[in-house]
């Protein structure tokens, strides 16, 4: 049996961040990483549609969510984490605060922790996923990999990810891992994932791309607003609205009533566009082009069959455009995960709480951000944090 320091289970953002950090403290030759994939950080490489929406400049756990951001508040963990000074590349930063690598190239980053991986002596074992963790008599963890290898290690990380995006390999299988550590787990749900939503009101729109304010109500609740692209699909919207709103609607939708209210024309009030309209027909405008110039003129068409429905003015329809969500695209095209395992069984080291040594980081855990850098950021930041623990309980 293989025998080694730390095993790293999981060679995503949080699995190949916390190898980073510990082959910083000389552990790289005591280190081996276990990845069921072909090759290390495939999910990182499709972030911020390829390129690399690795943080957000306006950084604190109010843009989290799930039971562990108690934890990530009060022990700091976020800050553990600095583009620039942590992958030593030039970044930018776009107007909504978004931070990339300057080339705009995601697979940098990927490539940035291979070569670091392979020039420290560390085991790279691709293609060969965990497939149970359990303690020896010595306190020690052997890991069982899916070809029947064993390793025995002093530390064990667990950084497998969650559900989401399956296609990368995060598929919830390696949630098993868990089993007889974690006392409690909580329910998942996809999160930065398309809406389904009532459609007899969309109909004929598939495609059609629209600037809006958007609003999720809980009842007559406001839960979030957010202004960005929606776009109108055969099964509900799209967009990066709608990812950003999603972060507060899918653990909430299965079982209570969310609608959304689209505010097709954000940049004027409901009174500016009732004067408008007046204006237009009291210089003769026919009633069929009042929008023509405002709204693309499918979406007006629609808008304007709304209102002889519902018997509103056409202002009030554009201004509270509603649609009742009916669900998500689901697991396999979500970004994120909600849910996970809970703050009851993680430190604020983020070890299990029920065994010494083991540790969970990143997307496995009940915590996930808002779309805007904020899962990745948290991701390298547990990894950085489980490293630092590790090196500091190496030297005890």
């Amino acid at each position: 049996m293989d025998r080694y320091k730390v095993a790293i289970i999981g060679a995503g953002a949080a699995g190949c961040a916390c190898a980073s950090r510990l082959i910083d403290a000389g552990l790289g030759a005591k280190i081996v990483m276990i990845e069921k994939g072909d090759r290390i950080c495939r999910k990182v490489a499709a972030s911020g549609n390829g390129q690399g929406n690795i943080s957000n400049a306006d950084m604190g756990p109010e843009h989290y969510f799930g039971s562990v951001v108690y934890q990530v508040s009060k022990f700091d963990i976020l800050s553990e984490y600095s583009p620039e000074k942590f992958f030593g590349v030039k970044t930018y930063t776009d107007e909504k605060g978004r931070i990339y690598p300057y080339s705009r190239q995601a697979s940098c980053i990927g490539d940035i922790f291979r070569k670091k991986i392979e020039g420290s002596g560390a085991e790279l074992v691709l293609g060969d996923g965990a497939v149970r963790i359990k303690n020896d008599e010595g306190g020690r963890f052997i890991v069982t990999l899916s070809s029947g290898r064993r390793i025995r290690a002093d530390f064990a990380v667990v950084a497998t990810g969650g559900e989401a995006a399956p296609q990368f390999g995060t598929d919830g299988s390696a949630y098993s891992l868990t089993a007889g550590f974690v006392r409690r787990f909580q329910r998942t749900y996809p999160s930065l994932v398309q809406l389904k939503t009532d459609t007899a009101d969309i109909k004929g729109l598939k495609g059609i791309r629209v600037d809006c304010g958007v609003a999720a109500y809980d009842d007559e609740c406001l839960m979030k607003e957010y202004r960005g692209d929606v776009i109108f699909t055969d099964y509900g919207v799209s967009g990066n609205a709608i990812f950003y709103i999603s972060a507060y609607v899918t653990d909430i939708a299965w079982k209570r009533e969310v609608t959304l209210r689209l505010d097709l024309s954000p940049d004027f009030t409901e009174e500016e566009l009732r004067a408008y309209f007046a204006d237009k027909r009291a210089a003769g405008c026919d009633e069929a082009l009042l929008m023509s110039g405002l709204l693309h003129n499918r979406v007006a068409g629609n808008v304007a069959a709304r209102a002889a429905k519902e018997k509103l003015p056409l202002e009030r329809v554009i201004k509270n455009f509603t649609l009742r969500v009916t669900g998500s695209l689901g697991f396999d095209s979500a970004q994120v995960t909600k849910g996970g395992i809970s703050a009851e069984d993680v430190t604020g080291e983020l070890e299990c709480a029920h065994a010494r040594n083991l540790y969970f980081a990143g997307e496995i855990l009940d915590a996930d951000g808002e779309c805007g850098g904020y899962n990745l950021h948290f991701a390298f930041s547990c990894g950085i944090r489980v490293a630092k623990s590790i090196i500091n309980r190496s030297y005890e």
